[in-house]
């Protein structure tokens, strides 16, 4: 089938299946992330290795996955989106069945990594796929329905790989995305559009110093609370990590064609929603962490049981975040999101006071309702704002970025929250482990506070009706507004060329 005919087949009924195909791998890639966290003690049963070597079946996948993803958004902005999400995709699926056929813990590990470089290709482009599927008018409600999925996954990963490791055996926490990736790769290639980004050559230096400094960073992260932080090692990470970060954004001031231009974040919508994602995934993986241990080691239940006890929190997405699309294109996504990320931050200090040795589950519930509610608030309005602060041709980066950011706060969550439950309690006892769980719960209520006040950052929604009409002309108008930040372009000019100092730009969700 040619590429002409694939695109005539996408164009009938491309909005909803665009949602469906990039919200299944979507979920797919979130899902990975934490899905194998209560299957560790199986896994070492059945394959043996040290401490160490079960931490990394999850943190390989993590490193991959964030140090790649801005480069697998680059690369579909090049050669190709669909195609290279196709790629992603057939990647992520095999190194699914070659983890769930593992002999051995390093072959486990080895196809974690591989499954985060598909995840990293794959992932950033689910976006812009839809983005160029659905009209201006109806991303809101589109974003609300693909944040939905994508959240629950995230939240439901403990859940999903617990009561699959309890009734059926571990190995199907990964051939579970296995029939998912056969099914979905033939509806890519027939019901998806083909884009490209501004066709710009690849920027290898760029590249090559974002994925070495998040590396450094995330891995420095993730062995800090094992080895410790004043380790060698740890701190060399770190260090060149940062270093290497710095460089990067000295490129993308000074570099003619940047992977990531620094001057998106002269946006304050862009920098403001990057900001809050980055915070609040610090809260809500450090959280999710360890609130599953504390569920299944202090309250006793069992990992099915905790999973199904979490639902409140977990599967509030799939109710409340289609309605908060709705309401963010009626209101802008700015009120959404730090409303949302505000119960999110109650929702957290509410778990910490009424968290002990013997808590019942009514008195949790409250807290679980809340956080699952703010949750939902914040996914859908924060892909709409994400995609809508920059153009079109930039909206590959802009998702990669803003999931690199992602991934790279949920490390640094569970590292910092570890470290600050093992600080001041532990596993020798119940009360042990809630002496810890408190104040790391606190911090985390804290952290996502500030990502609401991140969110408020962001201007306020114009006037976008002109824009509705397709008249070609921004809101608002005059340089000020031009170079606050840069947004999104109507079908009717997303044709015309473009440049860093262009300011007729046109936004529909400010």
């Amino acid at each position: 089938m040619s590429d002409r005919t694939a695109q005539g087949s996408a164009r009938r009924g491309s909005a909803a299946w665009a949602l469906v195909i990039t919200s299944v791998a979507g979920f797919m890639a979130a899902l990975d992330n934490l899905v194998v966290t209560t299957a560790l003690p199986s896994i070492r049963k059945d394959l043996g290795g040290a401490l160490d070597d079960l931490e990394w079946t999850v943190s390989a996948y993590t490193l991959t996955f964030a140090v790649l993803l801005m480069f697998g958004a680059a690369l579909g902005d090049r050669f190709g989106r669909r195609r290279l999400f196709m790629a992603g995709l057939a990647v992520f699926t095999g190194a699914s069945a070659a983890a769930a056929m593992a002999p051995g813990i390093g072959s486990l590990i080895a196809a974690r990594a591989v499954q985060g470089v598909g995840a990293a290709v794959m992932m950033p482009l689910t976006l812009t796929l839809l983005t160029a599927a659905v009209p201006a008018a109806k991303r809101g409600t589109m974003y609300g329905i693909w944040g939905a999925v994508n959240g629950l996954a995230v939240a439901s990963g403990p859940l999903i790989g617990g009561s699959l490791t309890e009734h059926v055996s571990w190995h199907w926490i990964f051939w579970l995305n296995v029939p998912l990736g056969l099914v979905t790769l033939p509806l890519a290639r027939l019901r998806l559009a083909e884009s490209h980004g501004a066709g710009a050559a690849l920027d290898v230096p760029g590249t090559l110093l974002a994925s070495g400094g998040l590396f450094g960073i995330v891995y420095g992260l993730v062995r800090g609370p094992a080895d410790g932080w004043t380790d060698a090692v740890v701190l060399t990470a770190l260090s060149l990590g940062a270093a290497l970060l710095a460089g990067f954004v000295h490129h993308g001031i000074h570099n003619k064609n940047p992977m990531l231009p620094m001057r998106l974040f002269r946006s304050r919508a862009f920098s403001g929603i990057n900001a809050a994602s980055l915070l609040m995934f610090v809260g809500m993986f450090g959280s999710i962490f360890l609130l599953s241990q504390y569920m299944q080691g202090v309250l006793g239940y069992s990992p099915t049981e905790a999973g199904l006890r979490m639902l409140p929190w977990t599967g509030m997405p799939m109710l409340v975040a289609p309605v908060a699309g709705i309401l963010s294109d009626r209101v802008g996504g700015r009120p959404v999101v730090a409303a949302g990320l505000l119960l999110q931050a109650v929702g957290l200090g509410y778990m910490a006071v009424v968290a002990t040795a013997d808590a019942s589950y009514v008195a949790q519930l409250p807290a679980l309702i809340i956080s699952g509610v703010g949750m939902a608030l914040y996914f859908a309005p924060a892909a709409n704002l994400v995609m809508s602060s920059v153009r079109p041709q930039e909206q590959g980066i802009a998702s990669g970025a803003n999931n690199a950011l992602r991934e790279v706060g949920g490390a640094l969550g569970i590292a910092v929250m570890s470290s600050i439950f093992s600080a001041q309690g532990g596993y020798e006892s119940a009360q042990s482990f809630v002496d810890g769980l408190r104040p790391a719960l606190l911090t985390g209520s804290a952290v996502v506070a500030l990502a609401a006040v991140a969110a408020l950052v962001i201007p306020a929604r114009r006037n976008t009706a002109r824009l509705a009409a397709g008249d070609g002309r921004t809101p608002a108008s005059g340089p000020a507004a031009a170079a606050e930040a840069p947004a999104m372009e109507t079908p009717a000019t997303a044709s015309r060329t473009t440049t860093p100092q262009t300011t007729a730009l046109e936004s529909t969700a400010r």
